[in-house]
């Protein structure tokens, strides 16, 4: 029986709290009698209680030989039942409750430990399980409990919760008032582990070097808010499921990705999204308003919630509109009916009136809006929008570089008159992401964005490491000769964008990396998620096929009519793709 139901998001946010609200009167449960084989221990606590329902936490550990996979049993004593479960499959008849493993965490080996959670309900006392088996061998090490604080703020509504039906009264959820944000919320502390990613990372050889980086959350369609119905299982994980893991985490921030924009990106076919260029008011009601309501929710608001709104959106309606050579009729559309920057200035205002919300919009990269002719008026047209929200406290930074590749620094080229005519800089004030974000910041305080803005680069493919990186300038032959065997950036041209062909994982993610106005180094992208498919692969999520991702495309005008320089057999954009984290790995810079 799964204990995961489809529901909305109001029954979604009804279950339970997270918070530390309780009631008194739990006892430490003694040491559990020895079994003839030893093979776990349970460490059961109950991390928070409201009224009918409470949060319970589960440790297992392996004291024995090594597990392939698990089962854990244990029985309540009176009346309790699990309405949601979480790193374990619940299932419960009865009294008994039945948590067997996931796909990804079912290999335990001796000393290892695995940590299902729920969210129950129960009457009267609270009284805690005296027995646990796992593969039908007995528990012998102790059930510790740690009772929940002193209550604080109680649900509107306590819902009571069967094992088989979603609660269907939901309660009056608030948001709380704004309060003094951080100066870096990226800062004095350890950032989200999405364990969908870290499991696939981790299916790559060598991926268990990378995998515990923190790294973003996107929800590219209205759908991913929700999750699967089974998602404890299957995934997709939802909004919710995310901000719970990083609450038991002990995570100070999580990020997540605002990506849905009506006509969303519209210069790329392989990022399409689900909703049409008019359709404004869905992406208010059915995308940002949800998004906003578990994000506003009390039981998250000790979480640093990052959001990096809407890649890929406002520069297109500077470089890729009429009158240039880069034009997009749909780009035309949405500068016209303004609903990108609608779009935008919604989300900034929902989620800028939580206090633990921050907003980061996107800026794009150096090798797209550093010409003059895209510096200054793409800031304007930013700040323009940060306005249109009804107060420039709504953003918090900026962002650049997002699943892009372009390099942090580039050692060994110095931009000036004399380099500036090289086909690689083609008359670029910039390049390198260093020089670009530190000049956008000071661009953008000057247009009214306020002076304590932070802005934040992607380095999640960007290291360009591995034997083909260079060890100093080159200083012989033509211009071009000169630059090409100096730079580090290894793509054929700044213009290509998707699976590119030699790239590295870039510098972990870090808070205050040093340069000045820049609060961190982050994995937006998750490293291995492909930017989009080599070949056109019919999908449910609408995402189209982009020459621009095929390995034997010879280019055009957004790229110099070059090679694309993708890697081959892609999958569509946000899937998995094992061979590009492998490529990662090898060219990681600094070297893992």
């Amino acid at each position: 029986m799964r204990l995961v139901s489809s529901r909305t998001s109001k029954q979604r946010l009804a279950v339970a709290a997270v918070a530390a609200l309780g009631l008194g009167g739990l006892s430490v449960v003694q040491a559990l009698p020895a079994s003839a084989a030893t093979g776990c221990s349970v460490t059961y606590t109950v991390a928070s209680q409201w009224n009918n329902g409470f949060q319970g936490s589960i440790v297992i550990r392996n004291v024995g030989d090594a597990w392939t996979n698990w089962s854990l049993r244990f029985s309540f004593a009176n009346g309790q039942s699990v309405s949601q479960g979480w790193n374990g499959r619940f299932a419960q008849s009865g009294s008994q409750v039945t948590v067997t493993n996931e796909g990804w965490n079912g290999s335990v080996a001796n000393g290892g430990s695995v940590n299902p959670g729920f969210i129950g309900t129960h009457s009267g006392t609270n009284v805690v399980p005296t027995s646990f088996s796992v593969n039908g061998v007995a528990c012998n090490g102790p059930v510790v409990t740690t009772p929940p604080t002193s209550p604080t703020v109680s649900p509107t509504v306590s819902p009571t919760v069967s094992p088989t039906v979603s609660p269907t009264v939901s309660p009056t959820v608030s948001p709380p008032p704004p309060g003094s944000k951080v100066d870096n919320p990226y800062a004095g502390g350890r950032g989200y582990n999405n364990p969908e990613w870290k499991a696939k990372a981790e299916a790559v050889a060598g991926g268990s070097r990378i995998s515990s980086n923190p790294t973003a959350v996107w929800i590219d369609r209205i759908a991913a808010i929700e999750g699967s119905p089974n998602s404890q299982s299957n995934g997709p994980w939802g909004v919710e499921e995310h901000l719970l893991e990083a609450v038991r985490q002990g995570a100070s921030y999580i990020q997540f990705v605002i990506y849905n924009l009506p006509g969303r990106d519209c210069s790329a076919l392989a990022s399409n999204g689900e909703l049409g260029p008019t359709e404004i008011n869905r992406y208010k009601t059915e995308y940002i308003d949800p998004i906003a309501a578990y994000q506003a929710d009390p039981r998250f608001a000790n979480l640093r919630i990052i959001n990096i709104v809407e890649i890929d959106s406002l520069p297109n309606l500077i470089t890729n509109v009429s009158g240039r050579a880069s034009a997009k009729p749909i780009c035309d559309t949405m500068k016209a009916n303004g609903n990108y920057q609608a779009g935008i200035a919604y989300a900034l205002q929902k989620f800028g009136a939580i206090g633990n919300v921050y907003n980061y919009i996107d800026a794009g990269h150096h090798g797209w809006i550093g010409w003059d002719d895209n510096f200054r008026p793409t800031a304007q047209l930013i700040a323009d929008t940060v306005r249109l929200s009804g107060s420039t406290a709504n953003v918090h930074g900026f962002i650049s570089n997002t699943s892009n590749y372009s390099a942090l620094v580039e050692p060994y080229i110095t931009v000036n008159d004399q380099t500036r005519p090289s086909k690689w800089i083609d008359w670029n004030r910039y390049n390198d992401e260093t020089s670009y974000v530190q000049a956008l910041r000071r661009e953008l305080i000057t247009q009214g964005m306020p002076s304590t803005i932070g802005m934040v680069i992607d380095t999640s493919r960007n290291g360009w490491g591995g034997a083909a990186r260079p060890t100093g300038p080159r200083t012989t032959g033509t211009l071009d000769e000169q630059i090409n065997g100096s730079k580090i950036d290894r793509r054929i041209h700044k213009g290509n964008w998707c699976n590119q062909s030699g790239a590295g994982i870039g510098e972990r993610p870090r808070a205050n990396p040093g340069p000045e106005g820049i609060d961190a180094y982050v994995w937006v992208k998750p490293p291995g998620e492909s930017d989009g498919s080599s070949r056109l692969i019919d999908n449910p999520d609408g995402k189209g096929f982009d020459r621009m991702c095929d390995p034997t495309y010879t280019g055009n005008v957004l790229n110099g009519n070059n090679m694309s320089g993708a890697l081959p057999d892609a999958p569509i954009s946000g899937a998995f793709f094992p061979a590009q984290l492998t490529q990662l790995m090898q060219n990681a810079y600094p070297p893992l």
